[in-house]
């Protein structure tokens, strides 16, 4: 089988050497002189380039798990407490460090992300573990995604930066033209082999504001009517990444990887769970396949209103500077929420990594898989 692009990620020691020719800073040093996880801070490694994905093996690791999950959640742990923040999505869990967790517990651990979409630790040692013990327990979950065209922890490129502070408006010009901050995506799912578990520390965040929001896209499917259920289970919709390396290139950004298409059954099924979801998202889907423009348009405005204007289906979390959240993208879609003042350096530094796990190719409901 050949090797995923995962595998091609460079060693330290060669990333250190890219670093020294040409690391491109995506901040103002003089603001963060005495900032704790100033080697957090976002780079752009304006050198290494990727080649396309290629496919690999991936099993999930929910499939073993013992679904009573009596490692995990240990009735004998006095210090547990879990809570299921609304019926269909987000449970979140105090008095168990992720960082100290077994494999067993970690396969039950992603059973539960695949049942509940999205997990949330508090009072979590994560974000100062190091790099090297971060990118150990994200590759347990599977192959790390380097992203194509996105800002990145110095000599960990796995590392998604999530940064928007005064000295980088970037994120928010982006969407300056629009009447909200808000837009719900599945973590680059225009990938052959699109995400399965993203993890996401955040090290520094406003007083207030910064939440993020999540979807249940298993939830949204089975609010569906049966006909449009059957009419979907038959179709596959394109997800692309070009109008991200475009805007990338504009904005004179470097793209690492070139763009790929993919298209993915419209309703796909978890292998941990058996469960269908939807599989689109504002964010990068296009079209729906064999459909005439007008239709494709037409079906797909429904869907992605029905994803962002169900808020008996989502959940939103408050972060503060220990929690965790993970989630699962084939069941779930999200959005930053971005409602205050970014350019005030008091109140809007926004920071973080994400790592995100490359997971199987989607599976439809008769069987029937993605194609590009």
């Amino acid at each position: 089988m050949a090797p995923s692009v995962a595998q091609d990620v460079p060693s330290q020691e060669s990333l250190q050497e890219i670093a020294e020719l040409k690391l491109n800073r995506a901040f103002d040093p003089s603001q963060h002189t005495s900032y704790k996880y100033e080697h957090y801070l976002p780079v752009y490694d304006e050198t290494t380039k990727f080649p396309p994905t290629e496919p690999f093996e991936f099993v999930d690791r929910g499939i073993k798990a013992d679904k009573s999950k009596t490692h995990l959640l240990d009735p004998q742990n006095t210090g547990l407490e879990v809570t299921k923040l609304t019926p269909r999505i987000r449970t979140e869990i105090e008095g168990v460090q992720l960082s100290e967790l077994i494999d067993i517990q970690k396969d039950e651990f992603a059973l539960l992300i695949a049942e509940r979409g999205v997990v949330v630790f508090r009072g979590q040692d994560f974000k100062d573990i190091g790099v090297e013990k971060q990118k150990v327990f994200g590759s347990y979950f599977g192959r790390l995604h380097v992203h194509p065209v996105g800002a990145h922890v110095e000599g960990a490129i796995e590392f998604h930066h999530i940064y928007l502070g005064s000295d980088n408006l970037y994120r928010a010009q982006r969407r300056s033209s629009k009447l909200t901050t808000t837009g719900y995506h599945s973590d680059v799912s225009y990938e052959h082999q699109p995400p399965g578990i993203t993890i996401l520390t955040l090290l520094s965040l406003p007083p207030t504001g910064g939440d993020t929001g999540w979807v249940s896209q298993v939830a949204a499917y089975e609010r569906l009517s049966d006909p449009i259920k059957k009419l979907l289970e038959g179709l596959r919709a394109e997800h692309s990444g070009f109008p991200q390396a475009e805007s990338a290139r504009r904005d004179g950004k470097f793209v690492r990887r070139e763009p790929v298409k993919s298209e993915h059954p419209i309703v796909r099924v978890h292998p941990g769970t058996g469960q269908k979801t939807l599989f689109i998202n504002p964010g990068f889907t296009k079209r729906i396949i064999g459909l005439k423009d007008e239709e494709s348009d037409a079906l797909l405005q429904l869907l992605f209103k029905h994803i962002s204007q169900s808020q008996d289906i989502q959940v939103r979390v408050k972060w503060d500077d220990t929690t965790v959240s993970l989630w699962d993208n084939r069941v779930t879609a999200h959005t930053a929420i971005s409602d205050y003042d970014v350019e005030d350096g008091k109140e809007g530094l926004r920071h973080g990594f994400r790592i995100t796990t490359l997971a199987e190719k989607p599976v439809g409901v008769a069987r029937w898989a993605s194609v590009w």
